[in-house]
C-alpha cells in the first residue's frame, strides 16, 4: 500500500494505491492520521481508486482511521471505490458505517467544514 498526501481546501486528501493489506502500513497509515489531527486537520478523505485489493487487516486500518477522526471531532469519508471493495464493504455492513462516494468532487463537496 502506498499514500499520497495532498490538501484540497480544508480537506485532506490521501489518495491510496496497491493493496490495503496491513502489517507496517497499518502504522504509516496511522500515524499519518495521528499527526494530522495532532494538526488540527479532522477532515480526511481517502481515495481508493487505485486500490486493487483489500482484506480484513485492512478494512481494520479504515475501521481505525474512522474512529480516530470521529473522536476527535472530525470528518472521515471514502470516495472512488471499486465494485470488489464496495461488495466487501457491504458484505461486512460497513457500508452503514463509512461515509463513501462515486467521485472525489462528491465527496469534497459533503465536508460540513466542522
Amino acid at each position: 500500500m502506498k499514500v499520497k498526501v495532498r490538501e484540497q481546501g480544508k480537506v485532506v486528501v490521501f489518495d491510496v494505491s496497491g493493496r490495503v493489506m496491513g502489517g507496517p502500513d497499518a502504522d504509516t497509515f496511522h500515524n499519518l492520521v495521528k499527526e494530522h489531527i495532532a494538526g488540527g486537520r479532522k477532515q480526511i478523505l481517502v481515495n481508493l481508486a487505485k486500490v486493487n485489493w483489500i482484506n480484513s487487516t485492512g478494512l481494520g486500518i479504515l475501521i481505525a482511521a474512522y474512529t480516530s477522526i470521529r473522536d476527535a471531532g472530525g470528518e472521515f469519508k471514502l470516495a472512488n471505490i471499486g465494485d470488489r471493495i464496495e461488495s466487501i464493504l457491504m458484505v461486512t455492513k460497513l457500508s452503514g458505517i463509512f461515509e463513501s462516494y462515486e467521485t472525489e468532487e462528491e465527496a469534497l463537496a459533503s465536508f460540513t467544514g466542522r
